[in-house]
């Protein structure tokens, strides 16, 4: 009984003492998690992204503030890339990969004009109207042999050029014979007879042998009254001719005209008087100067241009009538000292506006579109008025891209004022809003959008042939074909060199062609001599941004659709054209050939 007494205590002080360890180690840890706890409550948030975006992995242009579904597909959003931290709602950022890619130059505008401030004007040699002369004949007849018998030879004054044979003169060449012999009794008669000759060109010469031959002269001499070179025979031998008639144009090549076009905007700048440098490909290190002898008063209302002539002397012969020259006018700079200008590829028209790419950050590609306000156009160059100031650095080659990449970020941008994405998110940059049938295919509603440029019939055709040549490009990407690739690309360059820019009716829309082919060129030469196809489509996103440019600034005559594929371009997604609505993708071929979607249709 004692034992039993004495090993239930011994129990009760063990269970005691265990249980006094094992409470106050729980408590203790107890402790230790709830000052871990208050630790995480405590821990400095600071540095976390405040609004988490969502975005979806088949259309990354989907942005939502919260997780979700994606509106296009219904797959579930995931976190976006935080990388545009800190840009503002109209800024966008490049990668210095597709910096190198377009080519993208920047430079910093200066106060009293950049290098290039003068004024370009293009045009032809032309003969010197004024030194112009037309060899007439000045008695009718039959013509019974000329002796010069082709344009281009040279001709000096005194030359013979033909002989007629003239019933007119023959009868007067009698009259004074007779008259010769009553000089002495009817003086008045005599001299009446010889002036009627001298009034046919004929010289005292000339009549003296008549008289003192006694013979009436059957064929007589025409000879040249002016030296200089034939540039048109107009009669042939046996032909009958009357009293006047021309025979030969024949122009003093000793001075030319140089004759050029000068656009609307551009005619505040010129005046008689100012000196002009002109070039020609004929001697590219030659200089010739001359100063503007004419300014038309009368402006084309066709091609909204006025006529520029200036005088060269041309006592060397260098100067061929129909050779193309440059001519180039260096502008004084404003008296206040204060004019901004800007090389012609910086800036960018659609309708009344215009706008250029300014680089808000020195150390990162980060863009922004500014609209400016322009002045006079000194040929490569433009005045700015407002919207620029001394010391900005803008973007002067590769505009087009940067404008395609803000259109892609749904940002504004030279076809949207306003910025955004009016529909599943990537269509913003077209200007588009939806039909009311929900399964149609977007449209270009050009209420929403600037305005096209207007261009002729003939000019649209020709842009209609380097659209087909694009149009080989891209099937030719959708088949894996490196070598048909490049040899699409240099049929693209080859019908670049068939639009003709004299069919531009203004100088916004010629200037922004010579942009865009200019892109459109580099962009095909690129994929020409690039052998690898991955290489070759990273070119072709660019020349696809330039080409969707062109058809909305110009239109081509045709209904195309302009497609995108959100995994193109390492998931930053692409776009491209084509005539057909069935999706064929360039951009992975027979790898993913269907991906991607209608976003557009340009009419």
């Amino acid at each position: 009984m004692n034992k039993n007494i004495i090993y239930i205590g011994t129990a009760l002080i063990v269970g005691l003492l265990a249980g006094y360890f094992i409470f106050s180690i729980s408590a203790e840890d107890e402790i230790a998690v709830k000052d871990l706890s208050d630790m995480s409550d405590t821990h400095d948030h600071s540095g976390e992204t405040a609004e988490q975006m969502w975005t979806c992995s088949m259309h990354p242009q989907i942005m939502q503030p919260e997780p979700g579904d994606c509106p296009i597909c219904g797959m579930d959003l995931i976190p976006a890339d935080t990388g545009t931290e800190g840009l503002s709602a109209n800024e966008i950022r490049m990668t210095e990969n597709a910096m190198a890619l377009a080519n993208i130059r920047t430079t910093v505008v200066g106060v009293g004009g950049m290098d290039g401030n003068s004024l370009k004007l293009s045009g032809k040699i032309r003969e010197n109207e004024e030194a112009n002369a037309v060899q007439a004949t000045y008695f009718g007849g039959r013509i019974e042999r000329l002796y010069v018998n082709y344009a281009g030879e040279r001709v000096a004054k005194g030359r013979l050029l033909a002989t007629i044979y003239s019933p007119e003169l023959v009868s007067a060449q009698q009259e004074l014979l007779t008259a010769t012999s009553l000089k002495e009794s009817q003086p008045a008669l005599y001299k009446a007879v010889r002036n009627k000759l001298k009034l046919w060109k004929l010289s005292d010469k000339q009549i003296n042998g008549i008289e003192e031959s006694g013979q009436v002269q059957e064929n007589f001499p025409v000879y040249a009254t002016v030296s200089g070179t034939v540039t048109e025979k107009l009669v042939e031998e046996g032909d009958y001719v009357k009293q006047g008639q021309p025979l030969y144009k024949i122009a003093n090549l000793n001075s030319v005209w140089a004759v050029f076009d000068a656009y609307e905007n551009q005619i505040a700048s010129l005046k008689t008087g100012q000196i002009i440098k002109l070039t020609t490909n004929a001697y590219p290190n030659k200089e010739f100067t001359a100063k503007v002898s004419f300014v038309d008063p009368l402006l084309n209302s066709t091609t909204r241009t006025v006529m520029v002539r200036a005088v060269l002397n041309n006592s060397e012969g260098l100067l061929k009538p129909g050779m193309f020259v440059e001519g180039r006018i260096d502008m004084p700079n404003d008296e206040s000292g204060k004019v901004i200008s800007v090389p012609s590829t910086a800036v960018m028209w659609t309708g009344e506006r215009s706008v250029v790419y300014v680089k808000t950050n020195p150390d990162e590609p980060i863009f922004e579109m500014r609209e400016v306000s322009l002045g006079n156009t000194n040929g490569e160059s433009f005045t700015i008025l407002s919207g620029l100031e001394g010391g900005d650095e803008i973007v002067t080659n590769g505009t087009f891209t940067v404008d395609a990449a803000a259109q892609l970020q749904g940002k504004k941008s030279m076809m949207n004022a306003k910025g955004g994405k009016t529909m599943t998110g990537h269509e913003g940059h077209l200007g588009m809003q939806p039909e009311s049938s929900e399964t149609s295919e977007p449209t270009v509603d050009h209420a929403k959008m600037d305005k096209r440029l207007k261009v002729s019939n003939n000019f649209q055709e020709q842009l209609k042939v380097v659209f087909e040549g694009y149009t080989l490009l891209k099937d030719a990407l959708v088949a894996d074909n490196a070598g048909k690739a490049q040899s699409s690309a240099k049929e693209i360059g080859k019908s670049l060199d068939g639009v003709d820019m004299k069919l531009l009716e203004n100088d916004k829309a010629h200037n922004h062609w010579m942009t865009l082919q200019k892109e459109i060129r580099a962009s095909a030469n690129a994929i020409a001599i690039a052998t690898e196809i991955a290489e070759q489509r990273s070119h072709f996103k660019h020349l696809s941004a330039h080409m969707i440019s062109t058809i909305q600034l110009f239109g081509i005559n045709q209904t195309v659709f302009s497609n995108y594929c959100p995994m193109a371009d390492s998931n930053n997604g692409a776009y491209w054209v084509s005539l057909e609505k069935e999706i064929r993708n360039p951009y992975y071929g027979e790898e993913m050939l269907t991906c991607g979607e209608i976003t557009a249709t340009l009419r």
